[in-house]
C-alpha cells in the first residue's frame, strides 16, 4: 500500500466521542471558559491524544480549537511536547470560529483569529485554517474576506506557518468565487478543499475545479448502517487526484456507526488502495 504517513491526517473533529468535552467559543475575549461534555465524558484528553493517535498507526494531526481547552504558554508548550514525543506532526490547527466578513464584528473576529494564529505558532503547527467568511455572497463581503485574509496573513509574514482557508459557508460556496479570492490573495494564503462541505450534481465537477489549487484536504465520507459509500467516497479521491493533489487526507468521520476508530480505519484503508491503483 501507498506509504500513509505522508499522506493521511486525522482531525480532532474525527474523535470527539473519544474526546467528548469541546471549550465553546467568546469571540469577545481571549480567554477560554469551562468546557462542557457535549459528546459524553470522553476518555481521553487532548494531551494523551498524540501517543493514541501513533498508537494506531497514524503521525499528522489537526486540532480543531473548541478543543482546546487552555491557551496557556505552559499548555502549549506540553501539548508540543507531547506530539514531538510521540512523533506526530502538527499539520493543522483548524480555527472553527469567527466571521472576517461580517459588517459589524468583522475587525473584532479578524483579531480574535490573529490570537488562535500566534497559538498555531506556539504549537508549531504547519498550517492554520481560517473560514473566509460566512455572509451571503456578494461583492462587498469578497472584498472584505480578501482585505482581511491579506491583513492576517502579512501579519503572520516570515513564521514557517502557511495559512489556509476552505470551501465553506455561503461565501466560498462555488468554484468561482474560490478561485476569485485565491488570485486577489497572491498565494498569500492556501486551500483547504473539504469533500464534504459541498454536494448536488455538479460536486465532482466542482472538486474538481479547485483541487488544482489545494495544499490540504478534508477527506469526508459517508457511512450508512456502518458502510462506507465507496462510490462518492471514490469519486472524490479520483477528482482530487486527477487534479494533481498531492498533500495529506485528512480522514473526517462522525457518522453514529462504525466506532470512530473503525470508521477512520475504513476511510484510511478505501484511500491507500485508491492512491495504489493510480
Amino acid at each position: 500500500m501507498a506509504q500513509s504517513a505522508d499522506r493521511i491526517a486525522v482531525s480532532t473533529w474525527s474523535l470527539h466521542r473519544l474526546l467528548g468535552t469541546t471549550y465553546a467559543h467568546d469571540l469577545t475575549t481571549s480567554a477560554i471558559g469551562p468546557g462542557e461534555d457535549t459528546y459524553g465524558e470522553g476518555s481521553e484528553s487532548l494531551l494523551g491524544l498524540p501517543s493514541v493517535l501513533a498508537n494506531h498507526g497514524y503521525h499528522r494531526l489537526e486540532i480543531v480549537s473548541f478543543h482546546m481547552r487552555s491557551r496557556d504558554p505552559v499548555y502549549l508548550a506540553e501539548l508540543r511536547e507531547q506530539l514531538r514525543v510521540s512523533e506526530v506532526t502538527l499539520q493543522t490547527l483548524l480555527i472553527d470560529a469567527g466571521d472576517i466578513t461580517d459588517p459589524v464584528n468583522g475587525a473584532r473576529d479578524t483579531a480574535w483569529i490573529a490570537g488562535w494564529i500566534e497559538v498555531a505558532n506556539e504549537l508549531g503547527a504547519e498550517n492554520a485554517r481560517i473560514i473566509a467568511g460566512k455572509q451571503k455572497l456578494t461583492p462587498e463581503t469578497i472584498d472584505r474576506s480578501v482585505a482581511a485574509l491579506r491583513q492576517l496573513a502579512d501579519a503572520n509574514s516570515g513564521a514557517p506557518l502557511r495559512l489556509v482557508t476552505e470551501n465553506w459557508f455561503d461565501l466560498l460556496s462555488s468554484p468561482s468565487v474560490v478561485h476569485e479570492v485565491l488570485d486577489r490573495l497572491e498565494g498569500k494564503v492556501g486551500l483547504l478543499g473539504d469533500f464534504g462541505n459541498w454536494s448536488g450534481p455538479g460536486k465532482y465537477e466542482d472538486l474538481a475545479s479547485i483541487f488544482p489549487r489545494a495544499e490540504l484536504c478534508h477527506a469526508k465520507a459517508s457511512f450508512a448502517d456502518g458502510e462506507l459509500d465507496e462510490a462518492d467516497y471514490g469519486a472524490c479521491v479520483m477528482a482530487a487526484e486527477n487534479a494533481g493533489y498531492k498533500g495529506p487526507y485528512t480522514l473526517i468521520f462522525d457518522a453514529e456507526h462504525p466506532h470512530e476508530w473503525a470508521g477512520l480505519a475504513q476511510e484510511r484503508d478505501f484511500i491507500l488502495s485508491r492512491l495504489d491503483q493510480g
